[in-house]
């Protein structure tokens, strides 16, 4: 085997840039949380693609054999939401963004993951975690009596401390339910992306990634289950991405300021969307402008002229 060249990664677990060792010489496993398909993706959605996509090539390039899993989130409360409101099945209405995802992300350039796997194909996994299951706060310091009640996800007062997360929640009627030791119902968002790196990395992996968005309470959770599942249970490498604004504001559909993909790629080619996510540094916040979209149009037409 050659020798592969040694690369530093920022590390959000402990602060500070790292000399990247791999668990196993010469391969890398990373993990990368995706989107929820209940809707067209934004800009937002696709820096953190364009970032992945560009660090799983340079893996490539250095000689790592890669397995790279991002997932789709298909069964959650906004896809419910979407499909009553549309009067469709929320399984098929989630597949069919998940494609239209895939293909706006074929457009971009970004290249498949080497899996990428479904909460809704995966309840055995998800069930068979739960039932085995503390060490929290470790990712993002912060200490169990500060957190606030309602800051990410709405409160549920059948919970007895109300900023617990639900591993299984209980099925209400025409909701998709699959059947568990637990009754019928579905599986809380954190523990999906638990049980499916485990299902495809094992419970110790390389690389965990995502958006700065994720940091807490989605990582911070995953962390503490993952440990209660398997005291081995360990990612080397936390790498998060800055997030996407709009006006010094984040890019979200619950503020209505969002930029579909669509909107842009109807207008400019998705290159010149890709070269404008690849112009910051992958960790810095990057304010959307149209300026901006112009400005990596023409540089790409330049580009391509030249060359």
């Amino acid at each position: 085997m050659k020798e592969i060249p040694e690369f530093y990664i920022y590390n959000t677990m402990t602060r500070q840039k790292e000399l990247f060792k791999p668990k196993e010489e010469g391969k890398v496993g990373m993990y990368v949380c995706g989107i929820t398909s209940y809707d067209f993706s934004h800009i937002g959605h696709v820096r953190s693609s364009v970032v992945y996509d560009v660090f799983y090539r340079y893996l490539k390039y250095l000689g790592y054999e890669r397995t790279y899993v991002c997932n789709f989130t298909d069964v959650d409360d906004k896809i419910i939401v979407k499909a009553n409101l549309e009067k469709k099945d929320p399984l098929l209405l989630s597949s069919y963004y998940c494609q239209v995802f895939m293909n706006d992300m074929a457009d971009l350039q970004c290249l498949p993951p080497t899996y990428q796997p479904r909460v809704s194909t995966h309840m055995d996994q998800i069930r068979q975690m739960i039932a085995k299951l503390s060490d929290y706060s470790r990712l993002s310091g912060r200490k169990l009596e500060d957190q606030r009640a309602g800051a990410r996800i709405a409160i549920d007062l059948r919970k007895q401390i109300p900023v617990d997360f639900a591993l299984w929640k209980a099925a209400k009627p025409s909701e998709p339910s699959w059947d568990s030791p637990w009754g019928h119902g579905r599986p809380g968002w954190h523990i999906e992306c638990s049980a499916m790196s485990t299902e495809y990395l094992t419970s110790s992996f390389d690389i965990h990634g995502g958006g700065t968005d994720l940091i807490f309470p989605h990582h911070e959770n995953e962390i503490s289950q993952s440990y209660a599942a398997d005291s081995e249970s360990k990612v080397t490498y936390w790498m998060h991405n800055g997030q996407m604004t709009k006006d010094g504001k984040k890019m979200s559909k619950s503020l209505g300021n969002t930029v579909p993909i669509r909107e842009v790629t109807e207008h400019y080619h998705p290159l010149a969307l890709r070269y404008l996510l690849m112009s910051v540094h992958y960790r810095s916040p990057m304010d959307y402008t149209k300026e901006q979209i112009e400005i990596a149009s023409e540089s790409l037409y330049y580009i391509y002229q030249v060359v």
